[in-house]
This record gives C-alpha cells, sequence and structure tokens, in this order.
C-alpha cells in the first residue's frame, strides 16, 4: 500500500525549521511536501521559498496571516523561545499536529496550559529532543534496558558548549539575553535534562544549582578594546576575535555556500570573505564579547536527585576548546562512558572484557546533533502515520522543563535546594 505523503508548514526558517528539518523533508518527497512558509526575514523567506519549490501566495511574512487558516496536515514551530506556547496553542486550536522547537517554555503554567489544550483539540505534539533520537544514544539506551551495567546508580554529565559556540549564541546571539529567551539551563541545557530523566526512568525529587556570569563582562576587556572586533588592536591576541572564528569555520568546512552557524551570521549569499567581513562590521556578530548586552551564564553546574534513587550531576561550561557531551553512566555491575569530543563510547562491564565504538560511525547522513535530527524526521513520520508511539510527546518533555525551571531558580536562590513536585 502507498504511504501517506504528508504537507508540512513551516514557521521560522532559521537554522532548525528550514536549514535542518526542511531540508529533511525535501530529502525525502515520497514522505513529506512542504507547502507553506513563515519568516519575517525576507531574505530568508525568499530563498527558502525557491529551494523549497513553495508558491509565493503561501509565503508569509506576516505572521497573523500565516495563522489565519491551517495550511498543512503538520506545522513546525522553530521560532524564538517565547514565540512557542502562543503558536503552539493556536496550531492545536487549527487543528495541526505539531513538530515543536524546544525548549517549550520557561513557566510551569505554560506547561499546563498547553497540556490541557492538547487534550482538548487532540492534535498530536512532537517536541524535538532529537538526541534520543540519535544512534549513540539510542543503542546506550538499549544497554542500559538490557542490564549491561546492571541497575543504573549515578550519571555524570558535561555540556561542554565550547568558547566559540558560547561567544555566537549566548553573547552575541539570539540567545544572550534573560528577557528575550529561556535561562540558558533549558535554552541550552533542556536536551542534556532530558536525556538524563530519561535514562533515569523516574520523576525529579529535588534538584540545585549554581552558576554564574563570570567572564564576558565589561570589565573583562582589554585595554584598549573595541566595540567591535574589525576596528580591535587586540583582535590578534583573543580568541575570540569574531573574524578569525567565523572565517576558520567556514574554511575547515570547504567554503559551502551556506551552514551553521553562518546561516545566523547573514542572509547574503553565496557566502564569501567579503560577505562575512560584511555581516561582521553591520550586525550582532562583529561586537566584541566583552561588550555585548548579554546577561545569561558561562558556567552552571546542577545536582538532580530522582524520586527512584537515582543520582545525576550536570556542569555546563563555556570554557571548552572543543563543543561536545561527555556522559559517564555508572551501574551496579558496570559504567558506560561517552565523549563526543574524541568520537567514543566505552562499555565496560566489571570484570568482563570492555568493548569501544565510534560516535560518526552510526550516523547516516551526516546530520546535526550526532544523526539526531534525521532519527527525529524518521520517527515523525512513523507517529503521524500512527506506527510508532510518540516518546517526545508534550507529556514526556514537560518534566525536564520542571526540572530546568527548578533548577534556575535554584540558581537565583543560591544554590537552594528545590523539591520539584513538593515535599
Amino acid at each position: 500500500m502507498e504511504e501517506k505523503c504528508f504537507t508540512a508548514a513551516i514557521i521560522g526558517c532559521g537554522n532548525r525549521g528550514a536549514e535542518s528539518y526542511g531540508k529533511l523533508f525535501a530529502e525525502h518527497p515520497d514522505r513529506y511536501r512542504i507547502t507553506a512558509l513563515c519568516e519575517s526575514n525576507g531574505d530568508r523567506l525568499r530563498r527558502y521559498g525557491e529551494l523549497f519549490g513553495v508558491a509565493q501566495e503561501n509565503l508569509f511574512a506576516n505572521e497573523e496571516i500565516f495563522w489565519e487558516t491551517k495550511r498543512a496536515d503538520f506545522v513546525v514551530i522553530a521560532t524564538m523561545d517565547a514565540d512557542h506556547v502562543r503558536q503552539c496553542l493556536r496550531a492545536l486550536e487549527l487543528g495541526y499536529d505539531i513538530l515543536l522547537e524546544k525548549p517549550i517554555t520557561d513557566k510551569a503554567e505554560e506547561c499546563e496550559r498547553l497540556l490541557a489544550a492538547q487534550k482538548k483539540y487532540g492534535g498530536k505534539v512532537l517536541v524535538c529532543h532529537v538526541l534520543r533520537y540519535a544512534p549513540a544514544y539510542v543503542k546506550i539506551t538499549e544497554m542500559i534496558e538490557k542490564g549491561v551495567i546492571g541497575r543504573l546508580v549515578a550519571i555524570q554529565a558535561m555540556e561542554q558548549v565550547g568558547y566559540w559556540h558560547q561567544a555566537h549564541s549566548f553573547v552575541r546571539g539570539n540567545w544572550r539575553s534573560r528577557e528575550e529567551t529561556a535561562p540558558m539551563i533549558l535554552a541550552k541545557c533542556c536536551h542534556d535534562l532530558d536525556l538524563l530523566q530519561f535514562f533515569a526512568k523516574s520523576k525529579c525529587k529535588s534538584i540545585s544549582s549554581v552558576g554564574e556570569l563570570t567572564y564576558f563582562k565589561s570589565e573583562n576587556a582589554p585595554e584598549g578594546s573595541a566595540e567591535r572586533c574589525l576596528d580591535c588592536a587586540c583582535a590578534d591576541d583573543c580568541p575570540y576575535n569574531a573574524k578569525r572564528i567565523y572565517t576558520a569555520l567556514w574554511e575547515e568546512e570547504g567554503r559551502p555556500d551556506m551552514m551553521w552557524p553562518h546561516c545566523q551570521l547573514t542572509t547574503e549569499f553565496p557566502l564569501n570573505e567579503a560577505v562575512i567581513e560584511r555581516a561582521l562590521r553591520n550586525g550582532p556578530y562583529g561586537r566584541c564579547v566583552f561588550r555585548c548586552d548579554n546577561d545569561v551564564v558561562d558556567h552552571q553546574i546542577t545536582q538532580i536527585a530522582f524520586e527512584n534513587g537515582v543520582k545525576a550531576s550536570l556542569t555546563m561550561t563555556a570554557f571548552n576548546a572543543e563543543i561536545g557531551r561527555t556522559i559517564k553512566f555508572m551501574g551496579t555491575l558496570g559504567e558506560i562512558v561517552l565523549n563526543e569530543e574524541d568520537d567514543f563510547v566505552a562499555v565496560k562491564p566489571f570484570g568482563k572484557p570492555q568493548e569501544r565504538f565510534g560516535i560518526k560511525a552510526l550516523i547516516k547522513g551526516g546530520y546535526g546533533h550526532g544523526g539526531g535530527d534525521a532519527g527525529l524526521v524518521e520517527k515523525l513520520y512513523d507517529v503521524l502515520s500512527g506506527k510508532a508511539e510518540n516518546t517526545t510527546s508534550l507529556e514526556a518533555s514537560v518534566e525536564s522543563h520542571l526540572m530546568a525551571i527548578c533548577a534556575e531558580r535554584s540558581r537565583l536562590e543560591g544554590g537552594r535546594l528545590i523539591y520539584v513536585h513538593g515535599e
């Protein structure tokens, strides 16, 4: 029997909505067809409209017009964090199934509103916790469930944001301001908290957290530094020199026409050195990291106790040379170590031969988040078709959001122990 081809509308044509999910949809024309786009940036709207073959009358720069009626079988909501709840509520009301970018919200009451709306209207909501679909994490899940390391007792996780990624996203970029987006423990670590809760297989009992903005502040600006890297006498000695960072990343990837993070840096194509310099001269990503309007943390440590006795710790830090997670799973009969930077998973059962395998070797297609983006799009089809359980539903995702909300509250209160569901 011929499989159904689902139509997709996308609101938010940035790195996630269009560059990741949109391109993955386009690779599977038998399963997905993009029929409408909504994006306030006219250059992006035109570019992706042409790329995905969307008719001009279905390209919307105005959100209100886009939401006037249902335009596809499902909608991808990949806008800024503060827009997610409002737009998801409207999408449910219109009868959409929804692929919702995380984080959902940093407010517990809004989680409840969404759950109530979904119950009322009945739409499927799949939250983009993509790492659950990454092959390495899938394999680790299977090993833990099979008892390879006995009973899971503790998890030690580190989110290595990386010095240049911190500068790009959380100092110069869209997630730099607490008033404009979710706190960093949610904006950056919603993946990590979701995974910890998923592996623990339990609700969270209590949580405490400490962290602050230490380095990316005006008092740490070098003497003689300028407002912008292109004008700065200190640029040659500064690891956060924007021109060096963005040019080096572009060169390392073989000078592509477009890639992350350059798709956020500029909408001018084709990409070249002059385009990069022009963007840094005129846009937010060329600013000195010590002279921005950022206020989110650059490091945070969180301690977690789950109701079933599993304990976990999560360290998030900007101060790493490389980007990638390291996670150690400690059980009664062994341990598993995941290291994204060094590309390995090591399985170490006590008193038995150890196993080691590469993370990248498991990935098909080379897509982001360790293959999780592609895995999510594959799972989405099965969920929409009714062939698979929605493992990252609203219900499944709310617990990790409550953990993040309580972790931020603890941080602001000096690390006080917070009981997530009451004592």
